[in-house]
């Protein structure tokens, strides 16, 4: 019987390595990637099944990734695993088009269900956070997401390597686009957002969870 194709997106070697012997029983991971762009060019590459990718990446973060990949890609499932017990890390993951949403320290057997879950179409929510998330849905205003949304994919990922600590040249490089290009976003941002330095951008990313 063929084994479902499992992706893990995690820079944290030593826990991805530990995922390895938890996974490999009853799903053939494929490969294991270290930062967000490196999970969206090993999709396209390896076809897996389910990615299971954290929040928290170099180069691209996990929900920006799942984002950008969802767009292209709607039938792959995805489970976050993930550090972040806040409820608007769980959010944003759902509305990137999660199936499931796992903290690191539940107990294997959690991972496995979620996992199984999502092959099977359905969402899985770790238990700590099930309620929560209900409320905050609930209470949620609607256009709370503006400025998640008057971001373009680009100045996303331009406004998360500034905020790493990259050099302009340095974005310019890792995106493949003129150093021009990126400041011509960076201040695009900074100008839509009442920004005046890079200080300021790197708080509004943290602010917004970029």
């Amino acid at each position: 019987m063929k084994r479902p194709r499992i992706l893990l997106a995690d820079d944290h070697r030593m826990v991805a390595e530990g995922l390895r012997g938890l996974l490999e029983p009853d799903f053939e991971l494929v490969g294991i990637v270290e930062d967000g762009r490196a999970m969206l060019d090993a999709v396209e590459r390896l076809h897996p099944d389910v990615v299971v990718v954290d929040v928290s990446m170099p180069l691209l973060n996990g929900i920006e990734a799942v984002r950008q990949l969802k767009k292209t890609n709607k039938k792959i499932a995805v489970v976050f695993l993930t550090m972040h017990l806040d409820v608007t890390y769980a959010a944003s993951a759902f509305e990137a088009g999660a199936s499931g949403y796992v903290l690191k320290h539940a107990a294997p057997t959690e991972l496995i269900s979620a996992i199984n879950s999502a092959l099977k179409g359905r969402t899985y929510i770790t238990p700590i956070l099930a309620g929560q998330l209900l409320q905050y849905q609930k209470g949620k205003p609607r256009g709370t997401e503006g400025e998640r949304v008057a971001l373009t994919h680009r100045q996303r990922e331009v406004l998360q390597l500034i905020a790493e600590g990259r050099t302009v040249k340095e974005v310019a490089t890792i995106l493949k686009i003129s150093t021009r290009t990126v400041e011509f976003h960076k201040y695009t941002i900074m100008e839509n957002f009442g920004l005046k330095s890079t200080a300021d951008l790197v708080r509004f990313a943290i602010k917004n969870r970029i």
